[in-house]
């Protein structure tokens, strides 16, 4: 299996291989890691299927437990996902060792190409060593004004933390961001340049709600 196969796969319901990593061996992992999330011209994609069309609660959780586990066993994986039950598996720190997905000044994940609008579907973890995605530049280390740090309207989200309490509130009060996504997000100018469409935002942002 190459990781263009993989990415084929993933492709086919509209997923991207975010970045990917070889485990430690005491791991329990394999010897291969990668991370999945929405890409580009996801949104139209998922909206419809099933599980959005059928009113029962977390439709985009069941169609990723679906569609991931589908495509692990197509490509001989095992599938992981970033929800469910505990004890949770580490996304965040997995997505720090990819070489693709940093830290940001805000404490919140970009990634080299999707920016703060990073997210993830799934993990497929795989016995072998397969070849990784290239690894990137840290984009905030060439952004020059940072503008997430100040972005938020109500200083919710900086980089001295994130009042979440403050965040809903603002939210509740009928904000922009109900609409077209975080503002913070939203100002990384990696962000600006992948297309993620506002309904998909929005849709993030009435579950976070």
């Amino acid at each position: 299996m190459s990781l263009a196969e993989v990415q084929a796969a993933a492709g086919a319901a509209r997923l991207s291989i975010l970045g990917g990593f070889h485990p430690d061996p005491d791991e329990g992992l394999g010897g291969t890691l990668f991370l999945l999330g929405p890409g580009p011209d996801f949104w139209h994609h998922f909206a419809q299927s099933p599980e959005m069309r059928d009113g029962h609660p977390d439709p985009l959780d069941r169609w990723s437990r679906r569609v991931v586990t589908r495509i692990a066993e197509v490509v001989g994986a095992r599938a992981l996902f970033p929800f469910g039950e505990p004890p949770f598996h580490p996304f965040f720190s997995w997505a720090t060792r990819t070489g693709r997905i940093w830290q940001s000044p805000v404490n919140f994940l970009v990634h080299a190409e999707q920016g703060l609008w990073v997210s993830f579907r799934g993990a497929l973890a795989f016995e072998g060593t397969l070849e990784l995605p290239l690894t990137m530049e840290r984009p905030c280390d060439s952004c020059p004004d940072q503008p997430c740090r100040t972005a938020c309207p109500v200083s919710a989200l900086t980089p001295e933390g994130y009042d979440v309490a403050a965040c809903k509130d603002y939210l509740r009060d009928g904000a922009e961001c109900m609409d077209t996504g975080c503002a913070v997000r939203a100002a990384c100018p990696v962000s600006q340049s992948f297309a993620r469409d506002p309904r998909q935002s929005a849709f993030h942002m009435k579950a976070f709600l």
